[in-house]
């Protein structure tokens, strides 16, 4: 059997605890990490037979059944109604899955979309997937990237208030970024030159200074010693152009300055397959592009296109280089 890649169903109360037994009925391969009341719950409300089979260790076969790392709830879900109570559980899960990865018992992990509002209201510091699981794997730098096919964009700052954005962007976090990004599209992508675009902050990119000088006082001078390091990279450009088709076929990633300047861009391209990706873990992780959708949980109606996509990029970033 192939590595195990370990899936999180995430918000118990949303689409991923049915979108996670689906794709592990069809994958052998993934272990579920939750809670096996729920999991065996979701698969009932969308007509899979399929057995939970209880794992202590992840690399047990479990033949016939759907394999499961148990983690304990902490009160039952009731679809499409959030409760804190389960945001401990949530966390734990997770903590769970990204400890097996660090200690290489597992090959890489999926996660399915949490509610960051439930779990603050449960009095839980949670500002997304990427922060938590840099702090659990110690590392200081991590960069969230998007990807939809061959369009990928990855993001110097993620979840921060706008008013906070400009404050953020620093030369040594744009510098980490490209490097990131670089040394991840070479080792785990397989692109023998990346080649990479890097977006103003401010509109028209600063227009000269006109419009801002960050371009000027900060990412420029980043980028020439990006060039001068061999680093194939164009900007600062300006956002509202970037994305062109004729840009896109230029470059192999696009870098923004921050969430909201990027994503819209990327999930009008590719949403319901694009795929989120944390770059700098010493694990793969990827992740759908989707929230909880609340309003879909227990009906069976929800699309796993952006699930089955982040468990074929995981199995592709999974895999030994050439």
């Amino acid at each position: 059997m192939p590595a195990s890649l370990l899936l999180t169903p995430g918000e118990p109360a949303g689409i991923g605890p049915e979108l996670a037994v689906r794709a592990a009925a069809e994958d052998p391969a993934i272990v579920l990490v939750a809670d096996p009341g729920l999991l065996s719950r979701a698969a009932a409300r969308i007509d899979l037979d399929a057995d939970i089979v209880e794992l202590s260790d992840v690399s047990a076969d479990a033949i016939g059944g759907i394999r499961c790392l148990p983690v304990t709830m902490g009160a039952p879900e009731q679809p499409g109604q959030l409760d804190p109570n389960n945001s401990a559980y949530v966390l734990e899960c997770l903590h769970t899955a990204a400890r097996e990865c660090l200690e290489q018992r597992a090959g890489g992990l999926v996660t399915g979309p949490v509610h960051k509002g439930v779990i603050n209201a449960a009095g839980i510091a949670f500002s997304g997937h990427t922060e938590y699981l840099a702090a659990q794997a110690g590392v200081d730098d991590v960069v969230m990237m998007l990807a939809a096919g061959r369009v990928r964009v990855a993001l110097v700052t993620t979840h921060l208030p706008l008013k906070d954005v400009p404050a953020a962007i620093t030369a040594r976090r744009v510098r980490r970024t490209l490097e990131l990004l670089h040394g991840e599209l070479l080792a785990r992508f397989g692109i023998q030159e990346p080649r990479i675009a890097v977006l103003g902050l401010n509109p028209h990119a600063g227009e000269g200074g006109h419009l801002g000088d960050e371009e000027i006082e900060i990412i420029e001078p980043v980028l020439e010693q990006a060039r001068a390091a061999g680093m194939q990279i164009s900007g600062p450009l300006p956002a509202d152009t970037a994305f062109v088709p004729t840009q896109l076929r230029q470059h192999d990633a696009v870098v923004a300055m921050y969430h909201d300047q990027g994503l819209p861009v990327l999930k009008h391209v590719g949403f319901g397959h694009a795929v989120n990706v944390t770059l700098g873990l010493p694990f793969v992780r990827t992740s759908v592009d989707h929230g909880t959708a609340l309003d879909l949980a227990g009906t069976g109606r929800a699309d796993g296109g952006s699930l089955s996509s982040a468990v074929a990029l995981a199995r592709q970033l999974m895999a030994p280089g050439p």
